[in-house]
């Protein structure tokens, strides 16, 4: 049967972890069967209540650490009644800023921006900077820290 698809086994090796896929007679995603290691996908919620920062109803709260390695670190931050109460200046990451919901309003070295859902602030390591309430915050505000370890540099579309 010289036409009929062969099944395609694939094993990703990231670090010691294994995972191994089955690709039968193609190459898309939806034809692949996870036969181990599915488990490294994450996934969650952001309003899940069990995701509850403790800088949720604190002026100097920590935000939620969700996922951590050397080059990079993402937070889940939840301010609900409280402006940031200090000025924060990262020596090793450039922070970029994920609006989820709500808004807050971040002072900066370089400048001041209201973020609200959707949009993106990109800090740059050892810039100091602050967030606070502003008019348009709601009840919970939430926010995604992805903190980056090398120096980044937008490349996307320049403004018009």
């Amino acid at each position: 049967m010289a036409n009929e698809p062969v099944p395609t086994r694939e094993v990703i090796t990231v670090g010691d972890a294994r995972i191994e896929l089955d690709r039968p007679g193609g190459t898309e995603a939806t034809a692949v069967t996870v036969k181990s290691g599915g488990e490294r996908l994450v996934c969650f919620d952001t309003a899940d209540d069990r995701i509850r920062p403790a800088n949720y109803d604190k002026p100097d709260g920590a935000p939620l650490r969700v996922l951590d390695s050397g080059a990079a670190k993402v937070d889940v931050s939840k301010r609900s009644v409280h402006d940031m109460g200090f000025w924060h200046r990262s020596a090793d990451f450039t922070e970029v800023i994920i609006c989820v919901r709500g808004a807050l309003r971040w002072e900066t070295e370089l400048g001041v921006h209201v973020l609200r859902p959707g949009q993106v602030l990109c800090i740059p390591r050892g810039v100091a900077h602050r967030s606070a309430l502003c008019e348009q915050s709601g009840e919970e505000n939430v926010l995604i820290e992805v903190k980056v370890r090398d120096d980044m540099t937008y490349v996307g579309p320049g403004e018009d």
